[in-house]
C-alpha cells in the first residue's frame, strides 16, 4: 500500500545514521498516531525508544510540543543519565526521562516504552481490583501485569527500585492511580499492546456502567493466551497495526517524517 515518500536522512540529518534515522521516524510517527486517536495529555506524558547503534541512548519528545508537533528531527537524543546528546535546544521532561530511564537502564528488552494518562487506564488504575477478565483484551493481560503503589510525580530516582521490584518479569506496569507504563522489545509491539490496553480498559469501563460482568474464566483465558498470535497479520508482532495506522497518518499529516 502507498506512503508518503521516506525524506532522505542524507539530505536532512548527515550527522545521524541510518539507523538512528529510521529510529526517530519510526518514534515520530507512533506520536502523530497517538495524538489522532486522542491519547494524549497536553504537552505531557513520553514515548521512547532505545538506539539501536548506540547502547545508552534514547529518544524522548521535546518537553513544550504537543504530540502533533513532533517530529523525526525535534525528537531529542538523551543518554540514560540524562545528558543532551544531539545539541538539542529542547527541554527534557524530568518526570518522564526519570521512569523510562530506570527502565531502559534496566531492561534490555525494554526497547521501547509508552506511557499516557488515557482517561480509560487511569481509571482502571484508580481502582482496587486494577483491570478485570471481563472482554476479549483484558484476557490478552491477565497474569502479565503489574501494579505500583502510588508516591506522587515520578522525579525522584529513589523510586526507580520499587518500580522495577514491582514489575517483575513483567512489562506492563500500572501505575495506581496514575496510570499504564507499556514495554516492547520493538515500538509496533508497544504500540500493540498499548492499543488492546486501551481497549480492554473502555470496555471494562462501559460494561461496569451497566451491572455485574461476566467473568472470563482462568481456564479460558490460558486458551485465549495461548492462541492469540494466531491473529497477527504479520510474522513482527504489531508491525502489521503500526504499519496501517502510519498509512492513515500519512493521509493527514506527513510532516513527522521531517
Amino acid at each position: 500500500m502507498a506512503t508518503a515518500p521516506a525524506i532522505d536522512r542524507a539530505d536532512t540529518r548527515p550527522d545521524m545514521s541510518d539507523a538512528e534515522w529510521k529510529a526517530r521516524q519510526e518514534l515520530a510517527a507512533c506520536y502523530r498516531i497517538f495524538d489522532h486517536l486522542g491519547w494524549t495529555e497536553s504537552i505531557y506524558n513520553h514515548i521512547t525508544v532505545k538506539l539501536p547503534d548506540e547502547p545508552g541512548a534514547f529518544l524522548i519528545n521535546p518537553f513544550g510540543l504537543l504530540f502533533s508537533e513532533v517530529t523525526a528531527s525535534n525528537l531529542v537524543k538523551v543518554d540514560i543519565d540524562g545528558n543532551v546528546l544531539d545539541g538539542s535546544d529542547y527541554p527534557v521532561n524530568r518526570a518522564g526521562f526519570v521512569q523510562h530511564a530506570v527502565f531502559h537502564r534496566n531492561l534490555p528488552d525494554a526497547h521501547a516504552i509508552i506511557h499516557t494518562h488515557t482517561t480509560a487506564t487511569m481509571a482502571v488504575c484508580a481502582t482496587e481490583a486494577g483491570l478485570l477478565p471481563t472482554n476479549f483484551y483484558a484476557c490478552n493481560f491477565i497474569g502479565r501485569i503489574a501494579y505500583h503503589d502510588f508516591e506522587g510525580v515520578t522525579v525522584r530516582d529513589e523510586e526507580g527500585e520499587r518500580l522495577l521490584k514491582n514489575l517483575g518479569d513483567k512489562r506492563i506496569l500500572m501505575l495506581r492511580n496514575h496510570g499504564p507504563v507499556v514495554m516492547g522489545m520493538t515500538l509496533p509491539i508497544a504500540f500493540v499492546q498499548y492499543w488492546a490496553l486501551q481497549r480492554a480498559c473502555e470496555i471494562q469501563l462501559a460494561t461496569l456502567s451497566m451491572g455485574a460482568p461476566i467473568h472470563v474464566s482462568q481456564e479460558v483465558i490460558d486458551v485465549h493466551q495461548r492462541d492469540i498470535f494466531m491473529a497477527q497479520a504479520s510474522a513482527e508482532p504489531g508491525r502489521a497495526d503500526f504499519d496501517a495506522w502510519v498509512r492513515r497518518i500519512d493521509k493527514i499529516d506527513s510532516s513527522w517524517r521531517e
